[in-house]
């Protein structure tokens, strides 16, 4: 085998790497952005194809911010056609009323539901995350997910949120204190 195949083929294995690394976390990061799994699915496609697109050369030390500043151009740009699509359909729709918001199947029991001690077992603290992440505003949210959860250091968060190391350093420092205030029951 020619050796430009072989260093393409090594360079595109540690490129699937890098992206079967980093996929779970965008995805439950561009969950919490949308609150939609399936429009969250289709923005971190559309993140990874657009970084090999544009970056896969890019030498490998500088694919995590690189990739987290793509992933958050594309849900910025979601939220953006969200505002607009929603500004348009109310402008043609009216809003609901009282008789037509109420749904009995939504409002029904879930069957699947295992009770409230399985839910203290564990799983309450972990909703309990998920909804102090959501309630975060947008930049503490991404400052905490980077730092903490992608394990980025403050250079690349900056890089990836395209704002100063201090602004980072301040948001995250802000999401921690909300979280800790949030949490504070589950300690």
């Amino acid at each position: 085998m020619p050796l430009d195949r072989v260093e393409a083929s090594t360079a595109r294995q540690r490129l699937d790497g890098f992206l079967r690394g980093v996929e779970r976390r965008a995805l439950r990061m561009a969950e919490f952005a949308t609150a939609n799994r399936e429009e969250a699915l289709d923005l971190v496609q559309d993140a990874m194809l657009a970084f090999v697109r544009n970056y896969a050369a890019k030498p490998e030390a500088d694919w995590p911010p690189l990739f987290h500043r793509v992933l958050d151009s594309r849900l910025t740009d979601w939220h953006r056609r969200n505002q607009v699509r929603s500004r348009w359909l109310s402008s043609w729709w009216p809003a609901k009323n009282d008789e037509e918001a109420e749904d009995p199947i939504a409002t029904a029991p879930d069957p699947g539901e295992v009770g409230p001690l399985a839910r203290l077992m564990g799983e309450d603290a972990g909703q309990a995350l998920d909804v102090a992440l959501k309630q975060l505003p947008l930049r503490q949210r991404q400052a905490f997910l980077l730092r903490i959860w992608e394990g980025l250091d403050v250079a690349d968060t900056a890089t990836a949120m395209r704002c100063g190391e201090g602004s980072v350093k301040t948001h995250l420092w802000r999401a921690l204190n909300a979280l800790r205030q949030a949490l504070e029951a589950h300690r």
